[in-house]
């Protein structure tokens, strides 16, 4: 399929040999052969599309029923020939049944599926295929246990002498296309005004809105989106021609080798004009400039009913980071995408237009590499494994306080001083200076990545659970004799009333530790720890009390302290 799901008659000629050349790229990496057919996103389609196919050694396509005119009757593939006179072979799937299985009730009974496939075949023109082509994601995610159908299916009708399972490319070897078809183009499955889903405000959508409120933002997100392209790619061939020998081939040798940025980098480094350091970090950034770029075009951002889908808002993601990397053009550009997402309007309560988005979703207020490097010496302080950073994109360098942060894809480099303290038990306060601009910013647990924070959290469950749990409940908890919450409000209870023998800071403390350690676990101050504190707080009398005021406050009860 082409690299980035994105819809291929929308994409100029230049970007769709690109985005076809990775994806057959990609597949030869993961399966060390070369693709027979190819995978239309939404079998979106129209000539010049299957024209790049057919040029580069694909043999065939699949394709919704309407899409062709002239299909053979028997469901075997038909030729089509392009305008540079190759031919490819054209499936259709029988829409029917595929309609039955993604949204009907067929995946409820896997003997009904079986059933409805054979039933295909009539006794006076057998079909010789029936091809089924549906989301993968449709077995066991949309429909509960749907999976388990499709495999009573499979099992069943590899039992039936007078049936083959098989794919599409054993079909064509045995049956090549002969008869010619047309096709109806430009023209996709789940769009009936052809690709206008992708680049138009038509009435294509999946709940029914009750205000008959027409759509109206796919446009503009599509005129914002191939606005910023153009300019990016404009960005790409002036600097990329100093940079690179032939930087548009250069685009095409880099993709299709996602999760290998040592192996993206080595595949142009024969095109780079300079073995400067500066100047290869740099055409490294133009070339991953390029791979944003392309996608931000995923076909999904345009798919569903809301520019505040979380569709939308990753493909605006795509392009906040094609624009951080453009460099001294970023400011422009994104002004120049703001003023045209402006005209994009959100459904959603209180999200506004899809400028609004940009600037209150997807624009970070902290940029990444800060964030991450933050979250690696939080996770060193503490401990914790900090193979998560890694996932960051970046691979981290660090001597003290100092940390050096590399993006694997780029090979850029930027520098911190960060210092962690640990101001209470679940609460750490983090200072984080750049050394590019030497402003010193104050972070907290929120402001981490996310896939730092799951981490962080538990090395502060993991370090209460050792500090205030005694050693035969920590026992009981590895033994599996006993449950966190129940532990861990007894211990509390138990704490709570010591404090009315002991109000020092370290009896104290343990209270304090020990209600934190419910509420990472979201589990309220129970009712009996409170009926304790009063109890406490009355026979301490009011001077005493004061001494208790911040674990009255912590347990839920108002003090003059606020």
């Amino acid at each position: 399929m082409p690299y980035h799901h994105l819809i291929l008659p929308l994409a100029s000629r230049r970007d769709q040999v690109t985005e076809v050349r990775w994806g057959i790229a990609d597949f030869r990496r993961r399966f060390r052969r070369d693709p027979v057919g190819f995978w239309l996103p939404e079998t979106a389609v129209d000539a010049d599309t299957l024209d790049v196919l057919a040029g580069e050694g694909i043999q065939f396509t699949v394709l919704a029923p309407h899409q062709i005119e002239g299909a053979p009757p028997s469901g075997l593939p038909g030729s089509y020939r392009t305008s540079s006179g190759k031919t490819i072979a054209l499936f259709t799937y029988d829409g029917g049944i595929a309609n039955d299985v993604s949204f009907g009730d067929l995946l409820k009974d896997g003997q009904a599926f079986a059933a409805r496939l054979l039933a295909t075949e009539g006794p006076r023109k057998p079909r010789s295929l029936v091809a089924v082509a549906t989301d993968g994601e449709v077995y066991g995610h949309h429909r509960r246990f749907g999976e388990v159908a499709l495999a009573w299916v499979l099992h069943d009708l590899s039992a039936r002498r007078e049936v083959r399972v098989e794919n599409f490319t054993a079909v064509l070897a045995r049956s090549p296309a002969e008869q010619e078809v047309r096709l109806v183009a430009p023209s996709s499955w789940s769009c009936p005004h052809g690709i206008e889903r992708w680049r138009s405000d038509c009435a294509c959508r999946l709940a029914p809105d009750p205000s008959g409120r027409p759509i109206h933002w796919r446009a503009a997100l599509r005129d914002a989106l191939d606005w910023l392209a153009q300019e990016i790619h404009a960005q790409f061939e002036r600097e990329g021609a100093v940079l690179l020998d032939r930087p548009w081939d250069a685009r095409e040798e880099y993709g299709g080798r996602e999760g290998d940025p040592e192996a993206q980098l080595r595949a142009v480094a024969h095109r780079l004009r300079s073995k400067n350091a500066a100047a290869r970090v740099r055409a490294a950034e133009l070339l991953e400039l390029e791979w944003q770029a392309l996608a931000m075009f995923t076909s999904c951002g345009w798919f569903f009913d809301d520019v505040a889908g979380i569709e939308a808002q990753q493909v605006l993601r795509y392009a906040a980071r094609a624009i951080e990397l453009t460099g001294a053009e970023a400011p422009r550009l994104e002004a120049g995408l703001l003023e045209r997402l402006d005209r994009a309007e959100s459904r959603t309560p209180g999200v506004g237009t899809g400028k609004d988005l940009y600037l209150s979703r997807i624009k970070p207020a902290l940029p990444p590499a800060i964030r991450v490097a933050a979250g690696d010496a939080v996770l060193q302080r503490l401990g914790a494994p900090t193979e998560a950073t890694r996932r960051g994109g970046y691979a981290v360098q660090q001597r003290g306080k100092r940390f050096s942060l590399f993006r694997r894809r780029t090979g850029r480099e930027e520098r911190f001083v960060v210092g962690v303290d640990r101001t209470g038990a679940t609460v750490l306060s983090i200072d984080i200076t750049p050394a590019t601009d030497g402003a010193r910013r104050h972070l907290g647990i929120a402001d981490l990545p996310e896939y730092c924070q799951g981490p962080v959290m538990q090395a502060l469950r993991a370090d209460l659970i050792a500090r205030r749990l005694t050693k035969e409940d920590r026992a009981r908890l590895a033994a599996g004799e006993a449950e966190l919450t129940p532990l861990v409000a007894s211990a509390l209870l138990w704490a709570v009333e010591a404090l009315g023998r002991d109000r020092s800071g370290r009896a104290q403390a343990a209270a304090l530790d020990l209600a934190d350690l419910l509420a990472l676990h979201d589990v309220q101050v129970p009712f009996d720890v409170q009926t304790a504190m009063a109890r406490v707080l009355a026979e301490a009398g009011p001077r005493a009390a004061e001494s208790l005021a911040a674990v009255a406050r912590r347990l839920g009860f108002a003090t003059n302290g606020g």
